[in-house]
């Protein structure tokens, strides 16, 4: 089971994957806990590289290529080896991530992102993917309020004009639309509880969930 978390700046994607990974862990369930950019040591290295330092850092191709190389260093040392032993893999953020980001929110053509992710993945998508939705001056403020007081401090997307931020959260709400069969759109502006519960009631929805009861 392949599960993705994805979303702007500042939604809980992040808590909530490793809430849902400490419950599959209570069942038993082989679970492995990964981000984007990142997920393997290659791909921390770039991801250093793509979330600090000033907005202008990278140019756009730059970005995007970058993002890929982190992924395919993921995609086969992580990804590809824990789905294929039969792990359940959730993932903080994924290419969903890359085509609003890069793609909505840089003008990357879609079709460019495309060709990068067949020869990079293939045919293999994930089989749920959790979209947080919140507003984006919010979700910001979260970030940022998040970022205060680390020693090395991820903000470079965070640091990006709103408009940006506004063009990213509209490319996840239009992905979610093209891939209704795998993206769930979450409404987050809650308590964390909730959010909690409404992915466990999807996943039992859907079948996947490794035990019967809910609150198990």
């Amino acid at each position: 089971m392949f599960i993705t978390f994805e979303g702007g700046e500042g939604t809980g994607k992040s808590t909530q994957a490793l809430i849902l990974a400490e419950i599959l862990k209570k069942h038993d369930v082989d679970v492995v806990l990964t981000r984007e950019p990142g997920g393997s040591p290659g791909a921390e290295i770039i991801r250093n590289l793509l979330v600090t330092g000033s907005v202008d850092r990278w140019s756009t191709m730059s970005e995007v290529l970058l993002m890929y190389a982190a992924r395919a260093d993921h995609w086969q040392n992580t990804i590809k080896k824990a789905l294929d032993r039969g792990a359940w893999v959730l993932c903080d953020r994924f290419a969903d991530s890359t085509v609003a980001y890069q793609g909505y929110g840089r003008g990357v053509s879609r079709e460019f992102l495309q060709l990068l992710y067949q020869h990079i993945v293939g045919d293999v998508e994930p089989d749920v993917t959790f979209i947080f939705d919140l507003d984006v001056n919010k979700g910001i403020k979260r970030a940022t309020a998040r970022m205060e007081g680390n020693v090395v401090v991820e903000g470079r997307f965070e640091a990006m004009d709103i408009e940006f931020h506004k063009r990213i959260r509209l490319g996840f709400l239009e992905i979610a639309k093209e891939n209704s069969s795998r993206c769930v759109v979450l409404q987050v502006d809650v308590h964390p509880n909730a959010i909690h519960r409404q992915i466990l009631e999807i996943l039992q929805e859907k079948g996947v969930l490794p035990w019967n009861n809910l609150l198990a």
